[in-house]
């Protein structure tokens, strides 16, 4: 005995029901990719100026122990204040 529903299309259950398939047009592809962030680059960047610090510390080192080195106390003073006074 067979029973149709009235005024409904019925599901039939022997036929595979096609769904759509999204298909992408790009190749995947499985290469590495790298991306440099910019906190790197700027890391990157500081590190030159650490050298370049490096160099100037050891130019003033130098500078000290032979007694060419002179401070300009004005600068220092008005240095001071300007921390002081912000």
């Amino acid at each position: 005995m067979k029973i149709n529903p009235i005024n409904l299309k019925a599901i039939n259950s022997y036929k595979p029901q096609l769904r759509p398939v999204k298909q992408t047009d790009q190749a995947t592809s499985f290469a590495d990719k790298i991306e440099i962030s910019s906190a790197a680059k700027e890391m990157q960047v500081n590190a030159d100026y650490n050298t370049e610090r490096a160099v100037r510390v050891q130019q003033l080192k130098a500078d000290i122990q032979s007694g060419e080195y002179k401070v300009n106390a004005r600068q220092v003073a008005e240095d001071m204040l300007k921390y002081y006074r912000f």
